[in-house]
């Protein structure tokens, strides 16, 4: 009886979801293009019309793409859970494996291939089609294979091992496994934060010190105003790859590092560079990272105890199309079930992530604000909204939905408040 009570309870959540999804991107469709033949009112001096339908163009498009993705991703979800593909996994590597920790891995490693190579062709069409079609691709078929593959042999390098581990408490460790394996992961999440900048990122990008004298002066001058320690100024070949730019914080304590993208560089003044970093630096101070981190904690913490709860659960397996295997431990299958079903039962909840996540932006704004001249925020902002074809007139439901930074009117209109 739960069973069929929990495969009803998900089928109508999925439905649900999958409604609510393509309602929000028709929206979005609508009005973006509705406002497509005219540049909103306070952006009608500094973006040309050609440009804001550039991005009104790219906006649909890939809204169109992520439609189409959304309905394979879908279909693939129930092939996986209610039409068997999970079960016929599992009895597809039972005999080769046997049913120990060989099997647990083997199922895990293979439902991660078998999802990757399903996404490959999406993965393709976004990089050279998409991406292409508006002269944001600046990769070779080559680096983008050479790039997978390095992504894959990093995965298996750290991800087995940690994969082992956490199915070692799941089956070994009682009913507080769950506990146990939350310690395990979140030491994995800091550790990765301190060896990321320059043990895994170097393996992409080639990262060279800032050789800007005049540049380095300004943004040290503004570290030191602001109190903050880092590593070294470090200039990235995202050129190599794509046209949009950015600048962003990587490492964790003492390892902190400031990287620019060389795009970044190429098309901002210094004044802006110093702005955009003002407000990245805003996030350190204002302990937003430390704040996420904790919120990212928090929200594992919960997760990994209704995990605990369900695996033991035998309708959580069969609800799904899942039969557990008899002799064997499902702690594997448990975990995929659990990724699989839980975007389904939380998608609705997503604009309490992106209200906190603008507020952030918006203090990271007052931040650089005070520190920096707020006009010079929003002469970058603007380039980097042409740039990177980003809408400025998303529809405000899909973006509460989706968009972690406020809309580009809504913020600008702060900072020239602020500017005044």
């Amino acid at each position: 009886m739960y069973s069929q009570a929990f495969s009803i309870l998900f089928v109508v959540f999925f439905l649900l979801t999958l409604g609510l999804r393509l309602w929000l991107s028709v929206r979005h469709l609508r009005h973006v293009g509705a406002h497509r033949h005219a540049v909103p009112a306070e952006f009608a001096a500094t973006i040309p019309l050609d440009a804001h339908q550039k991005a009104a163009d790219y906006t649909a498009a890939k809204t169109r793409f992520g439609m189409l993705h959304l309905f394979f991703s879908s279909a693939v979800l129930i092939g996986f859970t209610l039409l068997g593909g999970l079960t016929w996994l599992s009895h597809s590597l039972l005999p080769h494996t046997g049913n120990g920790m060989a099997y647990q891995v083997a199922l895990l490693v293979a439902f991660a291939a078998i999802s990757g190579l399903l996404d490959l062709p999406f993965d393709y069409y976004r990089q050279f089609v998409l991406e292409e079609r508006f002269g944001f691709n600046k990769m070779s078929v080559k680096l983008w294979i050479t790039d997978m593959l390095k992504g894959q042999a990093i995965a298996l390098v750290i991800g087995l091992p940690l994969i082992w581990v956490v199915l070692t408490l799941m089956g070994k460790t009682g009913h507080l496994w769950w506990l146990y394996a939350w310690l395990v992961w979140s030491g994995f999440q800091l550790l990765l934060m301190v060896i990321y900048p320059t043990w895994i990122a170097p393996i992409f990008n080639k990262f060279t010190p800032l050789a800007d004298d005049s540049l380095k002066e300004r943004i040290e001058g503004l570290m030191q105003r602001v109190g903050f320690a880092s590593k070294g100024l470090f200039v990235m070949d995202g050129s190599r790859r794509s046209a949009h730019g950015n600048a962003y914080f990587s490492g964790f304590g003492a390892n902190k590092r400031i990287v620019f993208f060389d795009t970044l560089l190429a098309r901002l003044a210094p004044q802006e560079i110093e702005a955009v970093l003002a407000h990245e630096l805003g996030h350190f101070k204002l302990r937003h990272i430390v704040k996420r981190i904790v919120m990212m904690f928090a929200l594992s913490l919960v997760f990994l105890f209704v995990l605990g709860y369900l695996k033991e659960q035998p309708w959580f397996y069969t609800g799904l199309g899942v039969a557990p295997v008899l002799g064997a431990s499902n702690d594997a299958m448990a975990l995929i079930l659990f990724m699989l079903a839980l975007p389904v039962f939380t998608f609705a909840f997503s604009p309490l992530t992106s209200i906190s996540s603008r507020k952030h932006e918006f203090e990271a704004d007052a931040f650089a604000a005070t520190h920096t001249d707020a006009r010079d925020l929003v002469s970058a902002l603007v380039k980097m909204y042409e740039d990177n074809a980003s809408t400025l007139t998303p529809d405000p439901l899909h973006s509460a939905f989706y968009d972690s930074h406020p809309p580009a009117s809504v913020r600008i209109k702060q900072l020239n408040l602020a500017a005044t």
